[in-house]
């Protein structure tokens, strides 16, 4: 009896963990033009829930001066986790702004740990929202990848062709061209290391 109390007083606890319950909403090349601001850049710091975004990159909207506060997942928020986004990474983002409070969105006895501020912007899990940036070329659900995939296997694309659709000068098909994986640089990929492996 004592157990079953416990279980339901800690299921009831604000901030309790709790998975989000959301639709798929499409890869990068579906979601990006429901973005206020889709932008490239590097991971400066973390703390709570939330990270700082040093901007390199703006493919789309008007980012605020310096770095920008983005606030992942808490609770039963549709984000992904902040461990997923560590210093020193690099993305290209398709983020929501925070444009108004929501009730319970902040606990002053946890103002690292919230829904966010004001003026500060989002990432949602539910789609596509985010690619991993190398150098000048991005990974991730960028367009045609099974849902909820978050590393397909693709061939990396350039941020300036990713850039380049974002602004509608490309089509998808292009896109999608520029990420399937050519079937022979992977087999050959697979042979190098398969021979690197007998050498040693």
């Amino acid at each position: 009896m004592r157990v079953a109390a416990l279980i339901i007083l800690l299921l009831a606890a604000p901030g309790a963990a709790a998975e989000c319950e959301c639709l798929w909403q499409g890869s990068f090349a579906d979601v990006h033009d429901r973005a206020d601001l889709v932008v490239g850049g590097e991971v400066v710091s973390g703390k709570g829930n939330s990270i700082d975004l040093a901007p390199a990159r703006i493919l789309r909207g008007a980012a605020p001066a310096g770095n920008i506060r983005i606030w992942l997942k808490t609770g039963d928020y549709c984000r992904p986790e902040a461990a997923l986004f560590p210093p020193g990474s690099q993305w290209v983002l398709a983020l929501q702004r925070i444009d108004e409070l929501v009730p319970g969105g902040f606990n002053p006895a946890t103002p690292n740990v919230s829904y966010g501020r004001v003026g500060d912007y989002r990432l949602s899990s539910c789609g596509g929202y985010w690619l991993q940036q190398s150098g000048d070329v991005v990974t991730g659900n960028l367009v045609d990848a099974p849902r909820w995939e978050r590393d397909p296997q693709m061939t990396p694309v350039r941020v300036d062709l990713v850039a380049a659709y974002v602004r509608g000068e490309i089509t998808r098909q292009r896109l999608a061209e520029a990420a399937r994986q050519d079937p022979a640089l992977r087999e050959l990929m697979l042979d190098t290391r398969a021979f690197l492996r007998d050498e040693n």
